[in-house]
């Protein structure tokens, strides 16, 4: 009994680890990225809270109350990572929220207007601004 204890703990603590972001894969900044877009579009608070970085939260708050009252989608979202320097990246998408305002009036967003910023905290990539 007690084996099969030791080898199911084994086994979950190996998957745990498997679906923990890897910060030194080099795609993981512009992962990060499209986490906090997709978070944000999809009115996911749970994991909306954890994408982006403490230095950001003010505005990356304000960013998803913009999308509270707006039905919104992301299209053709794609991102990759421009260059990795002291622990920031900058990471450049392409795609657009298309966004819908009272059912009526439709809006999009070109993705690629803005250079994003992720940097690392707490072991992991985050959405942390958007750089100049």
């Amino acid at each position: 009994m007690n084996k099969t204890f030791v080898i199911i703990f084994v086994l979950l603590a190996i998957s745990i680890t498997g679906c923990a972001s890897d910060a030194s894969d080099p795609s993981a900044p512009a992962t990060a990225i499209e986490a906090y877009l997709s978070a944000r579009i999809a009115k996911d608070d749970n994991v909306f809270q954890g994408t982006y970085c403490a230095d950001f939260e003010v505005a990356a708050i304000t960013e998803f109350d913009s999308f509270g009252a707006v039905d919104a989608e992301l299209t053709d979202m794609a991102c990759s990572v421009d260059s990795i320097e002291d622990g920031v990246a900058s990471v450049s998408c392409t795609g657009s929220v298309d966004v819908v305002y009272d059912g009526e009036d439709n809006n999009s967003i070109d993705l690629a207007r803005a250079t994003y910023r992720a940097t690392q905290e707490d072991g992991e990539w985050k959405m942390c601004g958007y750089s100049q």
